[in-house]
């Protein structure tokens, strides 16, 4: 199996996220995908720490791509890239959780780049308010 593209799933509820996860891998089993969902002490919020430790979980070299649910998950989601050494993380912004992850396991699964990955969700975008 070549190196793909990992993926980290960031939620405030980890069942949301571990549904999230179970639905992608109904289809596609392939890709490194991780679930950083809820706090350290299980509740409802996210972990900076739970987010690095998912990126370096995934990383197989090709890059990794964090989608998030809330806006507030994204300031975690930068902290931990911060945080990491490893190199090209990006997040997937203004991209619908549920669809974005699906379709960013589609597309690294068939071997895209992350630059691939990230223009293929362009025409999931959700317009800001």
């Amino acid at each position: 199996m070549a190196d793909k593209v990992g993926i980290v799933l960031i939620s405030h509820s980890a069942q949301i996220g571990q549904g999230v996860f179970d639905l992608v891998q109904q289809v596609i089993t392939e890709v490194p995908i991780a679930v950083a969902a809820g706090t350290d002490e299980e509740e409802i919020g996210t972990s900076m720490e739970k987010i690095q430790q998912a990126i370096e979980q995934v990383d197989q070299g090709q890059g990794v791509l964090l989608l998030y649910d809330l806006g507030s998950a994204k300031m975690n989601a930068e902290m931990a890239i911060e945080f990491t050494e490893v190199e090209n993380v990006q997040i997937a912004e203004h991209v619908a959780l549920v669809e974005g992850a699906y379709i960013a396991a589609v597309e690294a699964n068939m071997g895209k780049s992350l630059a691939e990955v990230r223009q293929s969700l362009r025409k999931l975008e959700i317009a800001e308010m």
